[in-house]
């Protein structure tokens, strides 16, 4: 009956371990607070007040593994994104027609039509840029708590100046729209604005499984086959590119890379439904949601909640938005999220570090955001690789009593990597003038069967030079392979101290078996 007992709670338990994993909102909902409701509905709605008119933008254009996603690529992905959005925004800023999101397309477009630029919307653009910019840092001491030091005065001029940082994105739109809307009434318009949005709400209808293009009907199946590898490589760089979002913004939080991909997937069936665009992590709204106080995901709810009543009943609004002041709202949030740092940090703790950073910066830049992540992580697999191929090895002379011995000391696991490095170090720096060569194994966890040959191979290669290798402080699982590959290698293993250790071979046959309990075992 306790048996079952037991059974039951450790059921219940795992199945709220999963729940609160695959829900999260089950995990924050009982701790919400009413100023994390502040936070996210703030957030919300100044994400959705760029999130419509971008949203057209794009309409117009058509445009797993977490724990390689260290530092130096997060870094450099996150600035170079960071960069990059920053500069698509240039020629909405300067008044600018033109299409190109990438890098290099944007500023060789506003260098070709840098004699077209609108002075309205360059004005109205850097202005919102400095005033978004300086209310950040000179309202950055503002705070929603009550100092019991300050007086009443100062604790409400705190307050407003954490009020007024909060808000400076949906004040900014909100500004810009008005001014618009009253330049026009005097049929002045100095900007370039979002225009028309489309009223209404898509309807609920199976995805086609086929489509027509160019007069030709192509069924599901040559769908499919046009993608090629494409099939599998787009959502593999989605899943990358949503997940490093991720872990930029994380905060101190853990990733579960499982539960991002689940959520992505999920998303993208139920979306295909109402006929969505593609959904993946969104660099740009994540940093404005980032940066107007967002403190959970409740916030997309209102994002989401605006979106729909915009798209239903006030679609007249967005049309007086200037797009220079969205550009402006998207540049001081990317201005922000540069790893300016990142570089002086990397030189200081580890040079190497700064390769992987200016690749996936550079990448991500000259070649596309998406595959930068990707040269990012290869690189870092390429240093993971090396430093497992080229381990730290001590090589010293040791007096054991009256005998000269090298002592050689691996300070990590060996893998097959570095299984021909060690053999190859110990027969170039251990000359034939030592007879003994002791290989200190306590560092090595476990091996491969590569290393286990290379070790059989070294012994050959010592005999032939007339010096003789012990084995010394291996693991007996260590051991275990040694043997299994070539039970002549029995002999050469010892424990104890290093001097019984040598006293012991010089009386023992290496030939023979030493009858250990090892093969009992």
């Amino acid at each position: 009956m306790v048996k079952l007992c037991n059974k039951n709670l450790s059921c219940d338990v795992n199945l709220k371990v999963r729940l609160k994993r695959h829900v999260p909102i089950i995990d924050w909902l009982p701790s919400y607070t009413v100023n994390k409701l502040f936070h996210d509905l703030l957030a919300g709605l100044t994400v959705a007040l760029t999130e419509v008119p971008q949203s057209l933008a794009y309409a117009a254009i058509a445009g797993f593994v977490v724990e390689f996603f260290s530092y130096p690529v997060i870094a450099g992905f996150t600035s170079a994104a960071a960069i990059q959005t920053g500069s698509a925004q240039l020629r909405s800023l300067l008044g600018i027609s033109g299409q190109g999101s990438e890098f290099l397309d944007s500023w060789i477009t506003v260098i070709e039509n840098i004699r077209k630029v609108r002075i309205g919307d360059t004005i109205l653009g850097i202005c919102t840029v400095v005033f978004l910019l300086v209310v950040k840092y000179v309202c950055s001491s503002g705070s929603s708590k009550s100092d019991p030091q300050k007086t009443k005065t100062q604790n409400v001029m705190s307050l407003f100046f954490w009020l007024f940082s909060l808000t400076r994105y949906a004040l900014a739109v909100i500004f810009g729209a008005v001014l618009a809307f009253t330049l026009s009434q005097y049929d002045r318009m100095p900007f370039v604005l979002t225009g028309n949005v489309e009223r209404g709400l898509p309807g609920f209808s199976v995805p086609n499984f086929g489509t027509t293009y160019n007069n030709e009907t192509f069924s599901f199946i040559q769908m499919i086959s046009n993608y090629d590898s494409s099939i599998v490589f787009i959502p593999m760089i989605s899943i990358l590119e949503h997940i490093s979002i991720a872990k930029a913004f994380a905060q101190g939080k853990t990733i579960d890379g499982t539960q991002e991909m689940l959520a992505l997937g999920m998303c993208n069936i139920a979306s295909s439904f109402v006929r969505s665009m593609p959904i993946t992590g969104s660099f740009t709204r994540t940093a404005v949601n980032n940066q107007s106080g967002v403190k959970t995901t409740f916030a997309g709810f209102f994002t989401g909640c605006l979106v729909l009543m915009s798209l239903g009943f006030i679609t007249s609004f967005f049309y007086y938005i200037p797009k220079a002041t969205l550009a402006a709202v998207v540049i001081s949030a990317m201005v922000n999220l540069v790893e300016f740092k990142a570089v002086p940090i990397l030189w200081r703790s580890k040079k190497t570090d700064v390769i992987p950073f200016l690749v996936t910066l550079l990448t991500s830049l000259l070649w596309n955001l998406e595959y930068g992540i990707i040269v990012g992580i290869v690189v870092n697999i390429f240093f993971i690789l090396y430093k497992s191929a080229r381990p730290s090895i001590k090589i010293e002379t040791k007096l054991v009593g009256d005998i000269n011995v090298y002592l050689v000391e691996p300070t990590t696991n060996l893998q097959f990597p570095s299984a021909e490095f060690l053999k190859e170090s110990v027969l170039a720096q251990c000359d034939a003038s030592i007879s003994f060569i002791i290989i200190d194994g306590k560092n090595m966890e476990s091996i491969d069967a590569t290393v286990a040959k290379n070790l059989k191979a070294l012994i050959d290669n010592l005999k032939i030079r007339k010096q003789t290798i012990i084995f010394w402080n291996f693991r007996e699982k260590v051991v275990k392979v040694c043997i299994n590959l070539d039970k002549s290698m029995d002999g050469y293993f010892f424990q104890g101290s290093l001097s019984n250790v040598i006293e012991e071979f010089q009386g023992a046959n290496p030939n023979q078996k030493r009858g250990n309990d090892l093969d009992q075992a």
